[in-house]
């Protein structure tokens, strides 16, 4: 079975993870550059116009692969038109998650368009193996953001033992040795997202990248609160103060079936504006959302030198 650089032309098996308000056009293309492969998600651009203008920019700096994140769950407003763009502006992959990947592959297969599907246990990765999926990004427990509940080599071994697709190890990868080793499990490659919060090209608040630095794994908490699903975030005052597990009335909205789509779209949008405004700017209320390989972030660096060290210790095995 192929490796991901070797599936993906790139030089080295890992493509930077699709972050929420933090992946750029800039971030894409110093990966590029760097020898790895990158993915953007679609909701980082508001408009059709900015989306479009965004592959755009990064086809015309690079011939290198990279992909869009896409969140095909009904409560995405946004996920038809997302996708007919994508389709039209022939990206090299679609990484899906939060929901069916069916029409997003029966779409990209005559195009020759690759999908990757998150999935955070084999059920669901046999499922979207058997739509035809030409990967599963396998995301564990030490994943940042919307993490799974199994640990990352129990997952990978557990998926290489049964599905007939390349897994992407997705979570806790901060080290080329870490790299190397679900490399060893039996891994395609790693989704690899945390360690990159902090660089330059970020166009996130200085008081996130300083919190990068700042924090490490004892930190990281998961909250139910804000998006409907659990999502990991730095364990900041303000986040210990609003807990981390839904209350009652929250409970009941996720849980009943009539109410779910509409609580799980109120929530995801509620929780990520909340996310928004952490972001871009320091404020009483904030979330930052990260993984516990926030432990290795000890500065705010380029792009390139963080992508330098990460291939360069894979390379000598360290």
């Amino acid at each position: 079975m192929q490796r991901l650089d070797q599936m993906l032309g790139i030089d080295y098996p890992v493509i930077v993870a699709p972050m929420f308000l933090i992946s750029n056009t800039k971030m894409i293309k110093a990966a590029l550059s760097s020898g790895v492969s990158a993915a953007f998600p679609a909701l980082n651009y508001r408009t059709d116009a900015e989306l479009r203008a965004a592959i755009t920019e990064i086809k015309g700096a690079s011939s290198k692969p990279f992909g869009v994140n896409l969140i095909v769950n009904k409560s995405n407003p946004k996920y038809k038109p997302q996708l007919k763009t994508l389709l039209e502006m022939r990206v090299d992959y679609i990484i899906t998650s939060l929901g069916s990947p069916k029409e997003v592959i029966d779409a990209c297969k005559p195009l020759g368009i690759r999908v990757f599907c998150d999935v955070v246990d084999l059920a669901y990765a046999k499922k979207v193996e058997s739509l035809g999926a030409d990967a599963v990004i396998a995301v564990n427990s030490r994943a940042g953001g919307h993490a799974g509940n199994i640990s990352p080599k129990e997952l990978v071994t557990t998926l290489k033992a049964n599905c007939n697709i390349p897994i992407i190890s997705a979570g806790g990868i901060a080290t080329g040795a870490q790299l190397r080793e679900v490399i060893d499990w039996g891994a395609a490659g790693a989704s690899i997202g945390t360690i990159f919060i902090a660089c330059d090209e970020a166009d996130i608040s200085p008081e996130y990248k300083k919190a990068m630095v700042d924090y490490g794994e004892k930190d990281i908490v998961r909250t139910n609160k804000l998006s409907g699903s659990p999502l990991t975030v730095i364990n900041t005052p303000y986040v210990q103060q609003l807990g981390t597990k839904a209350n009652l009335l929250e409970w009941i909205l996720n849980n009943n079936k009539t109410l779910k789509k509409y609580a799980k779209m109120i929530l995801a949008l509620r929780g990520m504006k909340a996310v928004e405004k952490a972001a871009m700017g320091a404020t009483y209320k904030t979330v930052w959302c990260a993984g516990p390989a926030i432990e290795y972030v000890k500065s705010i660096r380029p792009m390139k030198d963080i992508i330098n060290q990460l291939t360069g210790e894979f390379e000598s095995g360290r």
